[in-house]
């Protein structure tokens, strides 16, 4: 099947996300985290003029590129501005009771890496926002400017696993007694200032502290497990789940939660102490994480760290067997 790319703002792992989805014509698909849309077309034309799609985001304003871009070719298309952890209650009120298909994209839109107002960028100076949903109230300057220095140095560490996590919130506690931190820049410059001198590398230096920060603005490994499980429930016998990440923290919640839907051991006790469910509700379809092709990856530079991983509900629930274990 020929897929139309959106050539600006190419969608990571179009191909591949499409195809472990499994597409069919008149099948209910739900794309968790529309972006610009470029996943969520390819699932409507796989659809091919029959089926429904419904298209959530927190980010009003990529829901609403994502509302023009989208050409509904016959398909029932509706769009939320909502949160992906919410899917459980936008079905409900939708009256929908199960899936064919689920995908999320955990990965921030190029919009909101360009665009310098949303205060995500590293080079372009801009606010320090980095609030996907911009109706709420804590953005990355409130973070900056109100915790302790070990408050920061803790959330450095945990989100963006710095090395430098406690010289770098110790600078910060000073430089803001001074005056205020308010723009990427000021906080990018800071951080380069403080971080140690290494091999040099393409990666800025300050990309751990603002990965840290944007994760803890947005909450986005708050609840991440439940919503899998929440998404595993909603699909239907042969429905499948697919869910893209971009960095190590997320992905190893993917895997994990993935493992133990499968009724994998994860905890890598002896069997009498293990305390996993062992119930196998889905086939992991992918062994290893699919990943983005040399020449993906150098037509879009921000596909180089995306990792696919998808299941399949099972036909029925069944307790797995006592002897598989472990992480396959």
């Amino acid at each position: 099947m020929m897929l139309t790319v959106m050539s600006e703002h190419p969608p990571v792992l179009l191909h591949e996300a499409i195809e472990l989805l499994n597409v069919q014509p008149g099948g209910v698909y739900v794309d968790c985290t529309v972006g610009l849309g470029g996943h969520a077309g390819a699932i409507v034309e796989g659809m091919r003029g029959a089926g429904r799609l419904i298209a959530l985001d927190r980010d009003r304003e990529s829901l609403e590129m994502a509302r023009k871009a989208i050409t509904p070719r016959g398909v029932e298309v509706s769009f939320h501005h909502d949160n992906f952890k919410s899917l459980s209650l936008v079905l409900r009120n939708l009256g929908i009771e199960k899936l064919d298909g689920c995908l999320v994209d955990l990965g921030v839109s190029r919009y909101q890496l360009t665009d310098p107002d949303r205060g995500f960028s590293i080079r372009e100076d801009g606010p320090l926002d980095m609030r996907m949903d911009r109706q709420q109230r804590t953005s990355a300057e409130t973070l900056v400017n109100e915790l302790t220095a070990e408050e920061l140095a803790a959330l450095f560490r945990r989100y963006g696993e710095e090395p430098d996590a406690a010289r770098i919130a110790r600078r910060i506690v000073e430089r803001r007694s001074a005056s205020r931190l308010r723009t990427t820049r000021a906080l990018a410059d800071l951080v380069t200032s403080v971080k140690r001198r290494g091999r040099r590398t393409s990666i800025h230096p300050a990309t751990l502290v603002f990965q840290a920060l944007r994760i803890a603005v947005n909450q986005e490994l708050e609840g991440l497990d439940r919503f899998l499980v929440s998404a595993v429930d909603s699909l239907r016998s042969g429905g499948r789940l697919v869910a893209i990440s971009f960095h190590s923290l997320e992905d190893r919640v993917v895997k994990r939660t993935f493992q133990i839907e499968a009724g994998r051991c994860v905890c890598f006790q002896p069997l009498e102490l293990c305390r996993c469910p062992r119930v196998r509700r889905v086939e992991i379809l992918t062994r290893k994480p699919v990943t983005a092709s040399g020449e993906e990856s150098a037509a879009n530079p921000g596909a180089r760290s995306a990792k696919l991983r998808a299941v399949e509900r099972s036909p029925s629930e069944a307790f797995a067997d006592p002897k598989e274990g472990g992480r396959k």
